[in-house]
């Protein structure tokens, strides 16, 4: 199966510079397109929450994935790494016009695929590193990082996960899986993060970070 992508940000794009973009090179290659697969997000968006991670899980071997270009398929550098590892490891092929890349089954994508998972993993270590020292260095400078007491009336499962939350979210660890990881429904997350978000002294930024 053949598919073709496209992914927006906001409603003021269009879809069609995109469509157009992969029925030319469809045509140019012999190709057709099976399905097409058109989502309207925003950066904030999980993952699993798109139309494109639900996509990956059903993708087999010698699919082919085409985008216009690398970008479009996550919102950031390490979440893009992340699907071409996935891609590749499974030998989907991922293919993208504009930054001419036919990647698929070939030792050289192979390399590649590890190459994309190796880079994600030095990130995910380099973000957990910054997010570390930032907190070292806001607890050294007296900056309190916990919840005020008495803001939540009730003591939560998450109490005392703060940290790791926050690591796993600069991670780009979408929040469902987030929830997992601490035992806990996605709702019970949500409000925490929005608990979290509304009576936290949170006076500090950290980069990528987004609740």
């Amino acid at each position: 199966m053949i598919y073709g992508y496209i992914r927006v940000s906001t409603d003021k794009q269009t879809i069609e510079n995109q469509r157009f973009e992969i029925e030319n090179f469809s045509i140019k290659n012999n190709i057709k397109i099976d399905r097409w697969i058109e989502e309207t997000i925003s950066s904030t968006k999980d993952l699993n929450d798109r139309k494109l991670g639900k996509l990956l899980k059903k993708l087999k071997k010698n699919d082919i994935l085409i985008a216009s270009e690398l970008s479009r398929l996550g919102r950031n550098l390490l979440q893009v790494m992340g699907i071409l590892h996935y891609c590749l490891n499974k030998d989907i092929q991922v293919w993208t016009i504009k930054d001419n890349y036919k990647l698929g089954a070939d030792i050289q994508s192979k390399v590649l695929a590890f190459a994309f998972g190796l880079s994600a993993e030095i990130e995910r270590n380099l973000i957990s590193q910054r997010t570390k020292e930032s907190l070292a260095r806001l607890k050294s400078q007296g900056v309190k990082l916990g919840r005020p007491k008495n803001n939540l009336p009730n003591k939560t499962k998450l109490d005392g996960k703060e940290l790791k939350i926050m690591e796993l979210l600069n991670k780009g660890i979408p929040k469902t899986q987030i929830a997992k990881l601490v035992g806990v429904q996605r709702a019970t997350l949500y409000r925490f993060l929005k608990n979290v978000k509304s009576d936290y002294t949170w006076t500090f930024q950290i980069k990528n970070c987004k609740i």
